[in-house]
């Protein structure tokens, strides 16, 4: 995804810097780094919690001039105006025979399952990159506080309020960022188990 559509959170120590569209963030990661932060900056995905790293060279216009997306590949074959392109599938002699039989031939056909696929996995990968980003977080800003652990532990078996008595005492910004990802993270795991029972 590109920095123009991608959301991320800035640390400056333990306190919040910046939250919202990369771009933005970059600018105000920018802006500290050029009046000597008093500690160091961290930048992090909001979305899968994997850490996010600006070449803050230059200008803040030469920042946000490599932020800027790469011009579009030139299309090979395919159908460029619905955005196919042909790439190679290796498959089996008695697969290839079964897609041909098939209405709408192999493209057709792999397009239908991999459609499907996105459908009916997608909650379940939704979850998993939620539970990821807390526990990336997790891992970078809270590995030396107190509990972190038992709230490791707590957040994994999804007992919220043991979760909440366990961070309540670590730095305000980083408690209640941590929390915002731990509470989508629940949510997206029991949207994609509906017969989950999560934990009060």
């Amino acid at each position: 995804m590109h920095p123009h559509a991608r959301t991320c959170t800035a640390f400056e120590g333990h306190r919040l810097l910046a939250s919202g569209p990369c771009v933005e963030v970059a600018l105000a990661v920018k802006r500290a780094a050029d009046g000597g932060a008093a500690d160091v900056l961290l930048v992090f995905d909001d979305r899968n919690g994997r850490p996010v790293e600006f070449d803050l060279r230059g200008s803040e216009a030469d920042v946000l001039a490599r932020l800027q997306p790469a011009p579009a590949p030139v299309r090979g074959p395919g159908r460029p105006r619905l955005g196919v392109t042909a790439r190679e599938v290796t498959l089996l002699p008695r697969h290839w025979d079964w897609l041909a039989s098939q209405p709408g031939g192999a493209s057709g056909v792999l397009r239908r399952l991999v459609e499907q696929t996105i459908r009916e996995g997608g909650g379940r990968q939704r979850a998993r990159e939620s539970a990821e980003a807390v526990d990336r977080f997790m891992l970078a800003m809270t590995g030396n506080l107190p509990g972190h652990e038992e709230a490791s532990r707590a957040f994994w078996r999804g007992e919220r309020e043991r979760f909440a008595q366990l961070t309540q005492a670590w730095p305000r910004d980083v408690r209640d960022h941590l929390r915002h990802l731990a509470a989508i993270a629940w949510d997206e795991a029991d949207a994609a188990s509906p017969g989950r029972a999560s934990s009060p």
